[in-house]
């Protein structure tokens, strides 16, 4: 069977699929317009270290990508919840997400995980689904994936699959990137910089692949813009969670395996 995620056929008539413009022109060209809406991308932490960076890639593209007032829903297994700590509603809001609009649901292992994100993306008034996954996951092959496609086909709702830990192996994701932490030009007032990405577009269904960036995100604009490689720079901490400590939580929920 032959999976095509970032297409809606109707009369047999293959149509484009809605994009989100990220900003940054070499990467929007590179995926014919942007980020396809109705498949998965998959972001890959290119270290363990690199988990922050990678829930803060999958963070920065849901506040893109979700329409105001949509829910943006974020799933993980429990083992995820000791190896990243919490998520805060601080730090979510500080990449320009809307902490009101979110959930996260924490799952007690893959398969209940798996089905929960089926579930999740199968919904249309979704606004993105983010899935985190630790380790190698053997319960996520390729067939999960082609379920996992097909669910966002149909809805047209984005799934992010985030993997910590883990090496890339077939799946029916749209594309897949790997993510590290990148210096960021400081702001005026030596004030730290906007969060830098150095991003691999490690593969993209019917388009080019190998392709590198390094973006700066705009929490304001809600868009990347290549980053400016002059000026001081500073490190972000590549041990710090994506969502940085803070005192709003988010709302969390619980799910057993059935």
């Amino acid at each position: 069977m032959r999976i095509v995620p970032a297409s809606i056929r109707t009369n047999d008539v293959q149509t484009e699929p809605r994009r989100w413009t990220c900003g940054a022109s070499g990467l929007d060209a590179a995926l014919g317009g942007g980020f396809a809406y109705g498949c998965v991308h998959e972001i890959y932490a290119a270290e363990a270290d690199d988990a922050a960076t990678a829930t803060g890639m999958a963070l920065a593209l849901s506040a893109g990508m979700a329409k105001a007032g949509t829910p943006v829903f974020w799933l993980r297994a429990r083992r995820g919840t000791g190896q990243a700590r919490i998520l805060q509603g601080s730090g979510w809001a500080d990449l320009g997400g809307a902490v009101e609009d979110a959930l996260v649901a924490v799952l007690p292992d893959t398969l209940s995980l798996l089905r929960a994100a089926v579930d999740t993306v199968r919904c249309s008034a979704s606004g993105v689904v983010i899935l985190e996954g630790w380790g190698k996951m053997p319960e996520l092959d390729l067939t999960a994936s082609r379920r996992l496609a097909l669910a966002a086909e149909k809805s047209g709702v984005p799934l992010l699959l985030v993997r910590i830990d883990a090496q890339p192996g077939p799946s029916a994701a749209q594309t897949r990137w790997r993510v590290k932490a990148a210096p960021s030009v400081a702001l005026p007032g030596n004030a730290p910089g906007l969060p830098t990405f150095d991003i691999e577009l490690l593969r993209q269904r019917s388009g080019p692949s190998g392709m590198n960036w390094r973006l700066e995100w705009d929490r304001d604009q809600r868009k990347f813009r290549e980053a400016t490689l002059s000026g001081a720079v500073v490190p972000v901490p590549a041990r710090r969670p994506a969502a940085d400590a803070g005192s709003g939580d988010l709302r969390q929920s619980t799910r057993h395996a059935a």
